[in-house]
């Protein structure tokens, strides 16, 4: 099988977790240096939610890297590979909720910034991650019927 299709996958999957992985540096290192009387009580709750969200998406990262891996080995229409859609389906349900949670935090610190555009941000990040859910299941759906498919096509002679 021709590995050049997921060889650009899994680099276009790198390059989603390279500026995530900057984002989360630079985060942690303006958080030390600044001033975190900035925006008393309200600074904190939003930095934990944006960087409890990072944790889902790492992980439906790599299990997108693994999914890859499995089409690499021809072994798609497989079990694993249905297990690595659900968990990416739950990966992206939790950081939907997560962001969305972080929501009034986010409108509270665009109303004192005068920032509306930060809003549209962590409201389309929380959609995008609903909607990768939402793929995801769907995928796991068209997997699940495809194995039913191969499996009683094996059983037929």
């Amino acid at each position: 099988m021709n590995r050049v299709p997921t060889f650009f996958l899994k680099m276009a999957v790198l390059l989603m977790a390279i500026p995530a992985i900057a984002v989360c540096v630079f985060a942690v290192i303006a958080l030390i240096r600044d001033n975190p009387n900035q925006f008393p009580g309200r600074m904190h709750p939003s930095d934990i939610g944006f960087f409890a969200a990072m944790i889902p998406y790492f992980i439906a990262l790599d299990t997108a890297m693994k999914l890859l891996g499995y089409i690499d080995n021809n072994t798609a229409f497989s079990e694993l590979s249905l297990r690595a859609l659900k968990k990416i389906k739950y990966c992206g349900v939790c950081m939907g909720i997560l962001l969305s949670a972080m929501m009034p935090f986010v409108f509270i610190m665009a109303r004192q910034e005068d920032a509306p555009g930060i809003i549209l941000i962590g409201l389309a990040a929380a959609f995008a991650s609903f909607v990768i859910a939402g793929f995801g299941a769907l995928l796991e759906r068209l997997l699940r019927n495809a194995i039913q498919l191969k499996s009683e096509n094996e059983l037929t002679v």
